[in-house]
């Protein structure tokens, strides 16, 4: 993967498990938040497998498109392009209907100080969303960060263990799960809510910001020593295989690595290959924001691309000094605070 084309390839490759889960599935995919951190990414591969799979289903995709020049990208690649605001009413009632939705839209950072802000994108539109498409089934990203810190040594939170989430971003995630949970259970609406934790790709995620600043001299906090990632292909092929598992009540779903990730132990790895020093600041606590995702694993299976290889891309990309989103994950943050 020397350009960001090759990335965007990678990501929406299909494998052959979704092709054959997509050619089960009936009728249209509808995706919101199309033109979000992740959304282009799921938006292609959903359109690969569709095509691959032979249903003839549209791939409709949804947002402001406020990146230039995306919306014509995805249309040019197949995609029904709609563009629109769809926390205006009239907006959000003129989609097209679909019998499958993903949910993607979600707001995090800017929370500090526009608290109201955060809780009408994530708990108050997703109610206005299940009430618009109460008739389809639904798959809506959520996040590990509703759970509460645990012991490294724990194994991790799995869907069980009770939420207890730590700052107004989470607790706005887990209103957004709440209401969700409410309209589903209120209409029949099938549901499955993926918490997630953290995607990474080679222009954003854990990895990426560990890398640029070993790579900027700057040092590691290991305060929040340990992680979860997972490779944003695998999140985005879960994703569109859990409609196959949405449900009332909700289907709750961990997704992410197998591995506990070692902040310290990537830092020095991604430090070896970009030729650098790493340089490490506080000490490993002995909690950390972490989910164990078996049950996504056992349904799912592993992600096809391991740690080892995600830190050997991530450092050839950010040393040759290729795209980045610019969006550091906040993943070091203890008090919740984005």
């Amino acid at each position: 993967m020397r350009t960001v084309a090759d990335l965007e390839e990678r990501l929406a490759r299909p494998r052959g498990v979704l092709v054959d889960d997509l050619r089960k599935l009936d009728g249209d995919l509808l995706i919101l938040g199309a033109g979000g951190k992740l959304g282009p990414s799921l938006v292609r591969l959903a359109l690969r497998g569709v095509a691959e799979a032979g249903t003839g289903a549209r791939v409709i995709a949804v947002s402001r498109f406020s990146e230039p020049g995306l919306a014509d990208a995805l249309r040019d690649e197949g995609a029904v392009v709609v563009e629109a605001d769809i926390t205006d009413d009239a907006a959000l009632a003129a989609l097209p209907d679909a019998p499958n939705v993903v949910f993607l839209v979600g707001a995090k950072f800017g929370t500090s100080g526009r608290e109201h802000a955060t809780w009408a994108t994530n708990a108050y539109l997703p109610g206005r969303v299940a009430q618009r498409f109460a008739d389809a089934r639904i798959v809506a990203l959520s996040t590990g960060n509703v759970y509460p810190l645990v012991p490294v040594t724990s194994g991790g939170c799995v869907e069980a263990t009770p939420v207890q989430p730590v700052g107004e971003y989470a607790m706005s995630c887990l209103g957004r799960e709440r209401v969700l949970t409410h309209f589903s259970e209120r209409h029949g609406t099938p549901l499955a809510l993926i918490r997630l934790n953290y995607a990474v790709e080679m222009r954003y995620g854990v990895l990426v910001d560990v890398a640029s600043a070993v790579l900027a001299d700057q040092p590691v906090d290991l305060t929040m020593g340990h992680a979860n990632i997972v490779w944003q292909g695998y999140a985005n092929e879960v994703t569109l295989r859990a409609l196959h598992h949405a449900r009332t009540p909700p289907f709750v779903l961990n997704l992410t690595g197998p591995e506990l990730v070692s902040v310290r132990q990537v830092a020095t790895a991604l430090a070896d290959r970009l030729g650098r020093e790493a340089r490490f600041t506080g000490t490993e606590a002995p909690t950390a924001l972490l989910s164990n995702a078996q049950l996504c694993h056992r349904l799912f299976g592993y992600p096809d691309v391991p740690v080892a290889e995600l830190i050997d891309l991530t450092a050839d990309w950010v040393g040759d000094g290729l795209p980045l989103l610019g969006k550091p994950t906040g993943f070091q943050r203890r008090d919740g605070n984005f």
